[in-house]
């Protein structure tokens, strides 16, 4: 008899040929992180302050290193799996999630009253499984996974469902995000009243739920006893954890506290003490970057590290060399800051022998060999040479990157052998690819190329704020892209501009407005952004089409622009909620605006709105007073 988990409904699916992109029900943020006792007494005081109590229950669980995951079940089926994305939009990988045991094609909610459900996951592989596939990869010759994290990860966007089952993954579940009746009303709260309930209910109901990890705490201090005991046994323990996940128990507490735009205010991750290991210092060599950033990286013996082989690490500046006195030869101590970014934590200068060599930072650019200058007050060298080859390189592969314009099929690889290859010189050339020449390359072919030149095609139409972050100016953003983008018509409207409406924008400080002065004021740029419009690349602003349709609310024609950190809300939270009671948000302050309210450490525009009498300075305090109850 064939059920819903049979083998054959699990992977004889065929290829998946993409993930379509699909919005989550409700986002899924990050958590903020604690690293110590201190950490979690301070987030449990702010809790209690904000929702009045002098206790509150929490749960302590795993913080699993796997990739997250959204799992949304209709009318007892699994409807779709959706990767976690950018928490807002995640890729659909349906039929690769189906391949996993320990999730459950069908479930019963319905017997719980539950007609549409949305629960959240990680995706992971046990130490031991992960450990095996290396011998076994090992031993036929090929290639081995450097860590069990990026393997899970890399699995989960297999195109063949069959492959992603033979990679022994499992799905541990941690959060009911969603769970409404056939009339569309939440079951959270009335009917599963805690989040120790709600993983009980999906253990229930055939999901690999923590039970057995997860502890009850009446209280911080039971808290921070429990992830100081999971500190200790994180070895023992059969898949990789980075910490544990510290969650208020009551759901409606939860829903009380709510979220900022990055992270839900009722969870804290603690963070397990960084991992380390010995090794020896072979060589450095200098790499330059995009905007001229000279960096060192160290290049190590080979040394295993948090489930990673490490042998290269970057050692940032010639100030942080000196200051750990770092030469080479030496015997160093590696970790890897939260399980992930490796660094030199410091020197055993008892295992100097007198043969290590004090390392001499170079005067001039290793690629150009420019002279290297460091402007005042900044740590790094930079070579100042815009048409420095490996500077050339760099931009190309941020101009073509995924949040730049995206352009599929010309990576870092290809992007680097196009240059070699002299068919790029810099950006403006990808708009010019020799396409039949490409075709005859090893590799490639007219399938290939073709692809390649549709995503060439496609990009010239992505939004300016794409365009102007992929231009890859130094301390441009991606949010001051944005900021830039709906204030132009047409990108090189900015050659005009002074340094004083650069500042008038919000988060445009000084550094930041001189950066695009000079970016724009050099002929190289403007020759470039010329070639980039005759190509055909849109360098069109949002500014013509952002006069949106007026709007009514208690705050319909008032201006208003927030400073500072708010305690309550983030600033992208606080100005929505203003712009759906009929305000209108500027981005600067002017004798145009109305209210400023400023959090704490307000910077330079409080003081300008300070010297503007027609402008109301408020507190956060006072600006909640005023929304409607």
């Amino acid at each position: 008899l064939k059920t819903a988990d049979s083998p054959s409904e699990r992977v004889a699916i065929g290829l998946s040929n993409e993930f379509p992109s699909v919005a989550h029900i409700a986002p899924m943020l990050s958590l903020g992180n604690s690293y110590n006792a201190e950490d979690l007494k301070s987030f449990d005081e702010k809790i209690k302050k904000l929702v009045e109590r002098d206790s509150i229950e929490y749960t302590v669980e795993p913080k699993f290193d796997g990739t997250g995951i959204s799992l949304v079940y209709l009318q007892n089926q699994l409807d779709r799996a959706v990767t976690r994305g950018d928490g807002a939009v995640g890729e659909q990988i349906t039929n690769n999630a189906k391949t996993l045991k320990s999730i459950p094609l069908s479930a019963d909610f319905s017997s719980k009253n539950i007609d549409a459900i949305e629960i959240r996951g990680e995706v992971l592989i046990r130490k031991s499984t992960f450990e095996a596939m290396n011998k076994r990869r090992e031993a036929a010759g090929e290639k081995t996974f450097a860590n069990a994290r990026n393997t899970a990860a890399g699995a989960m966007r297999q195109k063949d469902p069959s492959e992603v089952a033979k990679r022994g993954l499992e799905a541990f579940v941690y959060y009911v995000g969603h769970a409404v009746d056939t009339a569309g009303d939440s079951q959270l709260i009335g009917e599963i009243p805690t989040h120790h309930k709600s993983l009980e209910l999906l253990y229930e109901m055939g999901f690999k739920a923590p039970m057995q990890e997860i502890t009850k705490c009446s209280d911080i201090e039971a808290v921070i006893k429990c992830v100081e005991d999971w500190e200790s046994k994180r070895e023992d323990y059969p898949y990789e954890i980075d910490g544990m996940v510290v969650k208020v128990n009551e759901l409606a507490l939860q829903e009380q506290l709510g979220a900022t735009s990055h992270h839900p205010r009722w969870a804290i991750a603690f963070k397990f003490k960084a991992k380390e290991t010995t090794t020896r210092l072979l060589d450095i060599e200098y790499q330059v970057g995009r905007t001229g950033a000279i960096t060192p990286v160290a290049k190590l013996e080979p040394a295993a590290l948090a489930g990673v082989t490490v042998s290269s690490i970057s050692i940032h500046n010639e100030e942080y060399i000196q200051e750990k006195d770092i030469r080479i030869g030496d015997t160093v101590v590696i970790e890897r800051a939260g399980d992930v970014i490796p660094q030199i934590v410091r020197v055993v200068e008892a295992a100097r022998t007198g043969k290590e060599q004090v390392v001499a930072f170079p005067k001039n650019c290793p690629d150009c060999s420019t002279e290297l200058t460091r402007p005042e007050g900044e740590a790094a060298w930079r070579c100042p040479n815009r048409a420095c080859p490996s500077q050339i390189v760099e931009c190309m592969i941020h101009f073509v990157s995924r949040d730049a314009l995206d352009i599929e099929g010309l990576g870092k690889s290809q992007v680097q052998r196009f240059y070699e290859l002299g068919h790029l010189k810099g950006i403006a050339d990808i708009f010019a690819l020799p396409f039949e020449e490409l075709e005859q390359l090893e590799g490639l072919g007219k399938r290939s190329v073709s692809k390649l030149k549709k995503a060439i095609e496609a990009s010239k139409t992505k939004g300016l704020e794409k365009l102007l972050y992929g231009l890859g100016i130094r301390h441009v953003g991606k949010g001051t892209a944005k900021i830039f983008s709906k204030q132009v018509d047409d990108l090189r409207d900015l050659a005009s501009w002074d340094k004083e409406q650069m500042e008038a924008l919000e988060d445009v400080g000084p550094i930041v407005a001189q950066s695009i002065l000079d970016w724009f004021s050099d002929p190289l740029s403007q020759q470039l952004l010329a070639d980039l419009a005759a190509a055909g690349v849109n360098l069109k602003g949002t500014k013509s089409s952002s006069g949106a349709e007026e709007t009514t609310g208690i705050f319909s024609g008032t201006t208003w622009l927030f400073t500072g950190t708010l305690e309550n809300m983030g600033r992208k939270e606080a100005g929505a909620l203003v712009e759906t009671l009929g305000g209108k948000l500027l981005s600067g302050v002017s004798s145009k605006l109305n209210y400023l309210v400023a959090g704490a450490k307000a910077g330079s525009k409080l003081t300008k709105a300070q010297k503007i009498d027609s402008v109301e300075i408020l507190t956060e305090e006072a600006f909640l007073a005023m929304l409607p109850s």
